[in-house]
C-alpha cells in the first residue's frame, strides 16, 4: 500500500488521477494500528486504489488541511476531489460500516451517501 505524505496533496485535493480512497493513520493511534489490516484488505480491489495518508507527524500540515479531529479518518477521492469523507469516533477508532460505505462509493456502487452526516461546516461531505 502507497503512503502518501503531504506533498501528495494541495490543500483538500489529491495529486492523483482515478479514484483513491485514503486512510489518514497515525502510528501512535492504537484504533489506527487496529483499523489497518482491514483497510489493507482492500488493496485487491481493481476498481479503485487505496493509499495511507500519513499523520503520524503532530504537526504534519494534513491535520489543518483536512480538519482531521479523530484518526482514523477515510477519504474517498475522484480524479484528486474529494467525494466522501468518514471521520473516526473518539475513543472508538472507525466503525465497519463507514468502510463499507467508502467502499461501495469508491466502487461506484453507492452515491446516496455522498454529503451525508456532517456536523461542522466546510466538512468535505458538506462541500461536494
Amino acid at each position: 500500500m502507497e503512503i502518501l505524505k503531504a506533498d501528495a496533496f494541495r490543500k483538500e485535493q489529491l495529486l492523483r488521477d482515478g479514484t483513491w480512497m485514503v486512510a489518514f493513520l497515525a502510528d501512535w493511534c492504537p484504533f489506527c494500528r487496529r483499523f489497518r489490516p482491514e483497510f489493507a484488505a482492500l488493496e485487491r480491489e481493481d476498481r479503485f486504489r487505496i493509499a495511507e495518508g500519513d499523520v503520524t507527524a503532530e504537526d504534519s500540515p494534513l491535520w489543518d488541511d483536512f480538519r482531521i479531529e479523530v484518526v482514523p479518518t477515510l477519504v474517498v477521492f475522484r480524479d484528486g476531489r474529494p467525494v466522501f469523507r468518514a471521520d473516526g469516533i473518539l475513543g472508538s477508532g472507525m466503525g465497519r460500516g463507514d468502510l463499507e460505505k467508502a467502499r461501495s462509493v469508491a466502487a461506484g456502487q453507492d452515491d446516496r451517501f455522498r454529503g451525508a452526516g456532517s456536523h461542522r461546516p466546510g466538512d468535505v461531505r458538506t462541500s461536494l
